[in-house]
């Protein structure tokens, strides 16, 4: 099964982390695997990517047309086009271009705005068209089937996965303790919240250290409100088992997500973790992190401390973490679904 995969984004994120996921393990699953990508992601793919199955392409997300997407998959000549949708709207000329070429795949990462009047209608079309669409968030599934259009074959809820490593590293153990993240910089993730919240821990005589890792169109103004806190910026995390290595906590504080990978990654690794109640993270991973309200600092606050200050919840809630990652988030899984889901919908598409 020759498989295209398109990458219609301006920054590297979990998306494209689940799409190296599906690249790398490809010929395991019987698939000769292609990428069309945007000019600001190339870089990065082309450390996995061989230049004869990469084809790299203008940015198309909010655009009208993306006919040099179409040029390049149809060079490509795959069997079945996978777009890697960043959330429902933005991508609808990338998802044109590959309707136009084979028939059409999508993973759908965060549910999101899907525009109104004939915006919309124009887009439900598109989604009515696909052969099946992959969401790793029940919200996303709703919003598509209220809002858009049931795609031929379907919906599929899919559980994100993350690479398990045989020996987690493990709380680090620094005194005073080190909480961490690693995420785009953005309002998305809810690092200002972090920062307030750790503000109000330091009035209250806690001790710890932050390490933020990461680059985004926030990142000025973070550093500015982290000035006075113990609080570094580490700049983008190339090794993100070097960073999680050093940590003894991770907070995933996102205002929203679908069921974020570097959340799963942390848990992999055996730390405790506390994260926003948003997405898919109480359905997939109730009990083994802490869950709070977004937007919280307070919440937040009160959650960090308590671990910081019990030994022993930190130790089994390390333990969970790491014991639900082996049971349900491999990404072995995962790409074992996706690859399952896509030959059922080629083979569909076939018999039509």
């Amino acid at each position: 099964m020759r498989v295209s995969f398109v990458a219609d984004t301006e920054s590297w994120g979990g998306a494209e982390i689940w799409l190296l996921h599906h690249l790398t393990r490809a010929r395991q699953h019987g698939v000769e695997a292609s990428v069309v990508c945007a000019e600001p992601v190339a870089e990065r793919f082309r450390r996995w990517v061989p230049s004869s199955s990469l084809a790299v392409v203008p940015l198309a997300r909010h655009a009208v047309r993306a006919p040099a997407t179409a040029v390049a998959l149809a060079g490509q000549a795959p069997d079945l086009v996978h777009v890697n949708l960043v959330d429902p709207a933005s991508n609808a000329a990338t998802v044109a271009a590959s309707l136009s070429v084979a028939p059409t795949t999508a993973t759908l990462h965060l549910p999101g705005d899907t525009g109104e009047g004939q915006q919309r209608s124009a887009l439900a079309g598109l989604y009515g068209d696909l052969s099946v669409l992959l969401t790793p968030s029940e919200a996303g599934a709703r919003q598509v089937q209220d809002e858009l259009a049931e795609p031929r074959g379907g919906v599929v809820v899919t559980c994100n996965g993350v690479d398990i490593p045989a020996r987690p590293h493990g709380p680090a153990g620094h005194r005073p303790p080190r909480i961490g993240v690693h995420a785009r910089l953005t309002r998305q993730k809810g690092l200002d919240v972090l920062l307030d919240a750790v503000r109000a821990m330091v009035r209250e005589g806690q001790r710890l250290e932050v390490r933020i890792g990461g680059r985004g169109r926030e990142e000025a103004a973070l550093r500015e409100a982290a000035a006075g806190l113990p609080v570094r910026f580490v700049g983008w995390v190339a090794d993100p088992r070097r960073f999680l290595a050093g940590l003894d906590v991770f907070c995933q504080p996102s205002r929203h997500e679908a069921l974020p990978l570097a959340l799963l990654e942390a848990m992999a690794e055996g730390l405790p973790c506390v994260a926003t109640d948003v997405g898919d993270v109480r359905l997939r991973l109730d009990g083994a992190v802490d869950l709070v309200p977004p937007e919280d600092p307070h919440a937040l606050a009160i959650a960090l401390t308590r671990l910081l200050q019990d030994g022993g919840r930190r130790t089994a809630l390390a333990r969970a973490a790491r014991v639900r990652a082996e049971t349900r988030l491999d990404a072995a899984q995962m790409v074992a679904e996706t690859y399952g889901v896509l030959r059922s919908a080629l083979r569909a598409t076939a018999s039509r």
